[in-house]
């Protein structure tokens, strides 16, 4: 196994491998399966928000995929938010996650951020052991709330 990284997006969010973007479809629908049927046109959006993707390839197939986003807020300044962070079932525990979170922190570095954040389902045992072994820490909970009629009902 030979994994290497590609950006799916530049660092103004425009889709620069349109190909890549189509075929992290299916890994990152091992995270995220209730994503609208329309994956392409609801990346874009993603994307025109801030969301920037990268995904890791093994013989032609994306077997990992991090969405992430630089932003600032009152809590730890300019820092990197990772939205996700998945690696195909058939390749975990290989080294893809870890490759790809190592890419993240470059961006993070490289854009200025002192910090990379983010939230994981409390159900996410496994996940939480792989971050806690990356050097990540348990700083708060995250809550949200349901508006409106059309309320997220997902678990992170």
């Amino acid at each position: 196994m030979n994994p290497h990284i590609v950006d799916v997006t530049d660092a103004d969010g425009r889709v620069i491998a349109p190909g890549w973007l189509a075929a992290a479809e299916s890994t990152h629908r091992e995270l995220r399966p209730h994503l609208p049927s329309d994956y392409a046109a609801t990346m874009q959006r993603i994307f025109a928000g801030g969301g920037r993707m990268s995904v890791a390839v093994v013989d032609d197939r994306v077997v990992g995929v991090a969405v992430h986003r630089i932003y600032e807020n009152t809590f730890c300044g300019v820092h990197l938010y990772l939205d996700d962070l998945v690696t195909a079932a058939a390749v975990r525990s290989q080294g893809i996650g870890a490759m790809l979170l190592a890419h993240v922190r470059r961006v993070a570095v490289a854009s200025g951020c002192r910090h990379v954040t983010l939230d994981s389902g409390t159900q996410r045992q496994q996940a939480h052991r792989f971050y806690f072994r990356e050097g990540f820490v348990a700083t708060a909970f995250h809550f949200y709330s349901m508006v409106g009629s059309q309320g997220d009902e997902h678990e992170g």
